[in-house]
């Protein structure tokens, strides 16, 4: 009763939102890049919050289905099929015994999630089921997926109420330049007026040195007063630091725990998905917002997850048209 990995793709592990409170002794948070994509595909199937998903890099995966489950898939489109029948995404799919789901390469975005309404059979290890590649802990034997692996689920759901109303509207993910609202700090004052001014007046290009640690960006020189070292302290998901040579680098899910060069930058959590879904030589632009503006915008996302919930949770019209001809066909005949 699970899947097993006929090709694993590029990069395919098992995340959550992370293993917090570990960083102290020198163990990244790690878990999902994209959380709203994260979110959303549990959404659907109503699963907890923090199930365990599979996350999956520019090229997806191919799964064989060993019983009949619900899935969700969301992020990028990676145009996935089921025996070679095209399936939406943002959408719940009931998959049956020996179902084949494929994807091909991402036509938008660079990252997938698919999550499991019988939720995958991955041990908690530290508090989490996500992947800690560099560690090698967590996640199925603490690496990426492989052909021929094989994942259990740990119980058995096959039902879902309001099924037929289980579909979101597709992220696209498809602009070749986003803009990121960032919280300046917590070491801007390191940085001259003109390199603060050049950071959220100029655009960066994404470059292939973008992975799940971090994601190096091509462009201007950021000036900085006197140098960017300073004694290594913690690090935050988006954090945006600036070495010695100038050019910007966001830190990521697999972030170090600390590090040693001033963080000019910190990107908003909810522009974070706009980043971690960017591909090689797209464009990032900076502005600035204040703490209270980036907390604002989470709070509304947060209604928004709300709102989709209220969605899938109220039947769609197809089912209410049925109800309507059964009353007017149960009065003809009353």
């Amino acid at each position: 009763m699970g899947i097993r990995v006929l090709k694993a793709g590029m990069l395919t592990t098992v995340q959550d939102l992370g293993r917090n409170g570990y960083q102290s002794q020198g163990f990244s948070v790690a878990g999902v890049m994209d959380v709203r994509s994260f979110k959303i595909a549990n959404l659907l199937l109503d699963n907890p919050e923090n199930e365990a998903v599979l996350e999956f890099t520019l090229i997806g995966p191919t799964l064989q289905f060993t019983s009949d489950t619900i899935i969700a898939i969301t992020g990028g489109d990676f145009q996935p099929t089921v025996n070679g029948e095209p399936v939406p995404m943002y959408t719940a799919l009931y998959m049956k015994r020996g179902d084949i789901l494929k994807f091909s390469s991402a036509r938008t975005g660079s990252r997938g999630y698919i999550a499991f309404s019988s939720y995958l059979d991955i041990p908690v290890v530290m508090g989490s089921r996500c992947t800690n590649l560099k560690s090698k802990i967590g996640g199925y034997k603490g690496r990426k997926l492989k052909d021929e692996d094989y994942i259990g689920f740990r119980i058995k759901r096959r039902y879902l109420p309001y099924f037929l109303s289980r579909k979101l509207d597709l992220d696209e993910f498809d602009e070749e330049e986003v803009t990121l609202r960032v919280v300046m700090g917590p070491q801007d004052d390191m940085f001259t007026k003109q390199g603060i001014h050049t950071l959220l007046s100029e655009t960066y290009t994404v470059t292939s040195d973008f992975d799940r640690m971090g994601c190096r960006l091509e462009g201007p020189f950021i000036a900085s007063k006197n140098g960017s070292d300073i004694i290594s302290d913690g690090i935050a998901f988006g954090s945006i630091q600036v070495p010695a040579h100038g050019k910007p680098i966001i830190l990521l899910a697999d972030r170090q725990t600390t590090g040693g060069y001033a963080k000019i930058a910190t990107v908003a959590t909810v522009d974070i998905p706009k980043l971690v879904q960017r591909k090689t030589d797209h464009k990032v632009r900076f502005q600035a917002i204040t703490v209270e503006e980036a907390q604002r915008l989470y709070l509304e996302e947060e209604k928004q997850y709300v709102a989709m919930r209220s969605q899938i949770h109220t039947p769609c019209k197809e089912v209410l048209d049925c109800r309507l001809v059964a009353k007017r066909i149960s009065k003809l005949f009353a």
